[in-house]
C-alpha cells in the first residue's frame, strides 16, 4: 500500500465485522503493524485470537508511506474475514500522523474522510498470469480514439470494430489483456466486447460508434452474444485453458465486433479523454474446441428488479426455460447477470434472462405507470418502504408470472411462465474444518500508485 501520507495506513472492509491491517513507519524507520478488527461502526480492537496480517516491510519518503504485508488466504478466524475466488471489496483509510505509542496499543486517531474503496481480485496477486506467456505471439487492439466524455454521470460508449483482414483462414486467440487508459482509471466501470450478426454489414470506412442508447439502431446487430467482459476488480489479463481458443478469421462467420464501454463520471468531471480497449493475443496453432459466452440472470430495468431500500434481504429468481439449452445501468442500480466461459462453443444460445410479465405488474401497478420507464421509476420511488410493505412485495416477486426471453445466433424466442419452478438453494460447504487450513498458501500484496489518496 502506498498512501500520501506520513501516518497511519490501514485496509479494512465495511466496517461493522471488518478485518482490519493497520500499519505505520516510525521516525526511526521501524515498521510497526497490527491485526485489528472492528466490532461495530467504533475504534477497530486488537485481534484477540490470532495475528494473521504480517508487515513484511515499510518506509516513508517524500511524505509517501509504503508498507508490504501478507495475510494467508482462510485464517478461519471469527475476526479475520476470507479472501474469496473472484473480486474483494477493499476498503482502505490512512491517518496523518501516528498512532500514540504512550497508550497500550497505539492509539489510532478518527480518519475522518481520508478513505477510499477499490474492487481487487486478490486472489488473482497468489499467482497471476504472466504476461510474457503472449511475447513472440500474433495480436490485434480494439481500442477507443481519444473518446470526449460528457460531464454526466452514466455513459454507455458504442464502438463497432472490424477483424482484421490479415486472419483470412481461422485462428484461436488464446488469451486477452484488458487496456484501461491509465488517466481513465477513476471512471471506467466495465467494458463488454460483444459479437455483430454474421449478417450484419456496415461501412468500413466509417464504422458506428457514439453515445449507446443515441444510436441503438446502429448497434442493434451487436448487442447479443459476448466475446469477452470485464468490470472493475477483475483481472487485466486473462489466459484461456491450454486446450481452447477464441475463433478469430476464416470461416468463423464473426467479422464485426463492438465494444461498450461503462463510464461512471460521478464527479462530473469536463475534459476527459479515454482510449481504453483490449488486446486478443492469437496462438500459433487451433486448438481442440471453440470458447463460447453464455450470459443468464434478470433483465437490467426496474421491470425485473425491485430491491426495496433498507431491505436486510430480498430474494429475486432468475430462470431461463430447459428448451434453451436443449440445443440499470448505473453503478447505483442494480443488475443481476451471469456470465459463464465454456467450451464447446454454441452458435444457437447466447443470452437467457428473465422479468415480471406486465400482467403480473398489472396486479399492483395502474397501466399508465407502466408505459413509460421514467414514470413507472417515479410510482416505484413514491412507494412508502414499511417493512410490511417491503414482505407483502417480496411475496409478489416470488409468485408472479415471468416472461422469459432465450436469444442466440438466429434464435429470438420469448416464453411465459405461470410461476418459477421450485427449487433448493445450494448449501454452502465451510472451509474451516481442520486446522491444516492454517498452512495455504500466503497471498502477499504490494499496492502502488494506483490506491492513492482520493
Amino acid at each position: 500500500m502506498h498512501i500520501k501520507t506520513t501516518g497511519w495506513i490501514a485496509l479494512v472492509g465495511g466496517m461493522a465485522g471488518a478485518d482490519i491491517g493497520v500499519g505505520w513507519v516510525d521516525s526511526a524507520g521501524a515498521l510497526h503493524f497490527q491485526d485489528r478488527y472492528a466490532r461495530n461502526f467504533s475504534k477497530p480492537i486488537i485481534d484477540s485470537t490470532t495475528n494473521d496480517w504480517i508487515g513484511l516491510q515499510g518506509r516513508e519518503e517524500n511524505g509517501w508511506t509504503a508498507i508490504q504485508f501478507k495475510r494467508l488466504l482462510e485464517t478461519c478466524d471469527y475476526m479475520d474475514v476470507s479472501i474469496k475466488t473472484g473480486t474483494n471489496i477493499v476498503i482502505f483509510a490512512y491517518g496523518i500522523s501516528d498512532p500514540d505509542q504512550r497508550q497500550s496499543n497505539g492509539d489510532i486517531s478518527y480518519h475522518e474522510n481520508r478513505r477510499g474503496t477499490r474492487m481487487i481480485p486478490l486472489r488473482s496477486y497468489d499467482n497471476p498470469p504472466p504476461e510474457n506467456t503472449f511475447d513472440g505471439l500474433d495480436s490485434f487492439d480494439f481500442r477507443l480514439n481519444n473518446y470526449l466524455l460528457p460531464s454526466t454521470d452514466t455513459t454507455y460508449y458504442c464502438k463497432v470494430f472490424k477483424i482484421p483482414s490479415r486472419f483470412s483462414t481461422k485462428r484461436h486467440a488464446i488469451g486477452y489483456k484488458i487496456l484501461v487508459d491509465p488517466s481513465s482509471q477513476d471512471i471506467v466501470h466495465h467494458m463488454t466486447t460483444y459479437e455483430c450478426n454474421a449478417a450484419a454489414e456496415f461501412d468500413d470506412a466509417k464504422l458506428p460508434e457514439g453515445v449507446c442508447d443515441d444510436h441503438i439502431n446502429q448497434f442493434s446487430a451487436c448487442l447479443s452474444n459476448m466475446a469477452n467482459g470485464w468490470a472493475v476488480g477483475g483481472d487485466h489479463i486473462v489466459e484461456y485453458p491450454e486446450e481452447v481458443g477464441y475463433p478469430v478469421g476464416g470461416d468463423f462467420p464473426v467479422k464485426y465486433y463492438m465494444i461498450q464501454t461503462h463510464f461512471d463520471n460521478a464527479h462530473l468531471d469536463s475534459d476527459r479523454h479515454d482510449n481504453s480497449g483490449i488486446r486478443f493475443y492469437i496462438g500459433e496453432e487451433l486448438r481442440r474446441y471453440d470458447l463460447g459466452y453464455l450470459t443468464l440472470g434478470t433483465e437490467s430495468n426496474p421491470g425485473a428488479i425491485v430491491i426495496p431500500p433498507q431491505a436486510s434481504e430480498f430474494v429475486i429468481d432468475a430462470f431461463c426455460t430447459p428448451k434453451a439449452t436443449e440445443g440499470g445501468q448505473k453503478t447505483t442500480d442494480e443488475m443481476c447477470l451471469q456470465t459463464f466461459t465454456y467450451y464447446p462453443r454454441m452458435n444457437d444460445l447466447f443470452i437467457g434472462v428473465s422479468s415480471l410479465s406486465a400482467a403480473a405488474w398489472l396486479t399492483v401497478a395502474n397501466s399508465s405507470s407502466l408505459t413509460n420507464v421514467e414514470v413507472f421509476k417515479q410510482w416505484l420511488h413514491s412507494i412508502q418502504w414499511t417493512p410490511e410493505v417491503v414482505a407483502k412485495w417480496q411475496q409478489f416477486h416470488k409468485n408472479s408470472s415471468r416472461l422469459v426471453r432465450i436469444i442466440g445466433g438466429s434464435v429470438f424466442e420469448t416464453e411465459s411462465l405461470d410461476t418459477v419452478p421450485i427449487y433448493q438453494d445450494l448449501i454452502t460447504m465451510t472451509s474451516c474444518n481442520t486446522a491444516n487450513h492454517r498452512t495455504e498458501t500466503f497471498i502477499f500484496l504490494l499496492f502502488i500508485p494506483l490506491l492513492m489518496s482520493i
